[in-house]
């Protein structure tokens, strides 16, 4: 008997000219869709924090028609959750169920009454870096009275 060999014609696998090729292709991808991603959640955040303070503002104005005024600004926020001592109409539950919301960047939403320019109260966000003022992302955010 004869036992024949067999000899392969090319090895299998990717040339480091291919592999260099593929690496190249992503990063450029990644180049340009990472810059678009991470936009997104910057801006989701802002209105996040918009769709917020326009929640506690409407709850703020079902307050003053309950009770004939907003919260003082001793009373704070807390009065949407917890009766104040002279509420007079106070529903069973408060005015945002579950305690009132945060901003996109979880941190608390300011409240002061009597508000500026002669507004009936001022809720705002104190943007990204928690501090008053600011620009881009770390700009405070008003309700829209």
């Amino acid at each position: 008997m004869q036992c024949s060999a067999t000899k392969k014609s090319g090895q299998a696998g990717f040339t480091l000219i291919e592999i260099m090729v593929v690496i190249v292709i992503l990063a450029i991808l990644a180049g340009l869709v990472v810059p678009k991603v991470v936009g997104q959640s910057d801006k989701a955040r802002v209105k996040t924090t918009e769709t917020a303070l326009a929640t506690v503002s409407n709850a703020l104005d079902m307050y003053k028609v309950d009770n004939s005024r907003y919260p003082t600004t001793a009373q704070g926020l807390e009065a949407l959750t917890t009766p104040p001592a002279d509420a007079k109409n106070y529903p069973e539950g408060g005015y945002i169920k579950g305690g009132y919301p945060t901003d996109g960047w979880e941190n608390e939403m300011q409240y002061v009454a009597p508000g500026s320019e002669g507004r009936p109260y001022d809720l705002f966000s104190l943007g990204a870096d928690g501090q008053q003022g600011g620009e881009g992302q770390d700009a405070d955010l008003y309700a829209q009275l």
